[in-house]
């Protein structure tokens, strides 16, 4: 398990920023963006919403079924407070992170949904925050609860996909 450094200010005010508020903000910004320099439709292509559409849905599905199985084991869903449960199936069993994983996906039907591009363009931002703040901080705790069971999960499933 890699060590790491306490985050600086700054990160630690971000970790207060619920991770789906981070997703929603990122978009905002965007599309706000996208707007003020009347970008205009990234393409307007007729299969692009309902394309969008299909894709969100499933991002969310997959996003709320890691949820709800924290939930029904009665664990956190909070970045950097300690879990109660190692959870290794459902959608654990693909990746260690099907909730960020569903909000990605989900981010991305919605710039389908709504033609935009310039959210996509700052979708590596929020995942590069997720992986150099918010994941090795939940990592560390994972360790620090579970010891060699996490280790052993860790090394068999993929942080992604």
């Amino acid at each position: 398990m890699q060590d790491t450094k306490p985050p600086g200010k700054l990160a630690a005010a971000l970790l207060r920023v619920p991770v789906p508020w981070v997703f929603v903000l990122m978009y905002l910004i965007g599309a706000g963006t996208e707007s003020i320099f009347h970008l205009g439709n990234f393409a307007d292509y007729a299969f692009l919403t309902p394309t969008g559409f299909v894709v969100f849905v499933f991002g969310s599905a997959v996003a709320a079924w890691g949820w709800f199985i924290f939930w029904d084991r009665r664990t956190t869903r909070v970045p950097g407070e300690s879990s109660s449960a190692l959870v290794t199936w459902g959608p654990y069993r693909f990746t260690r992170n099907p909730m960020y994983v569903g909000l990605t996906i989900a981010y991305v039907g919605e710039a389908c949904i709504l033609h935009q591009v310039i959210p996509v363009i700052l979708l590596p931002l929020t995942i590069a925050y997720l992986n150099q703040f918010v994941i090795p901080l939940e990592e560390k705790r994972l360790y620090e609860v579970f010891g060699h069971d996490y280790k052993r999960y860790a090394g068999a499933v993929r942080r992604w996909l």
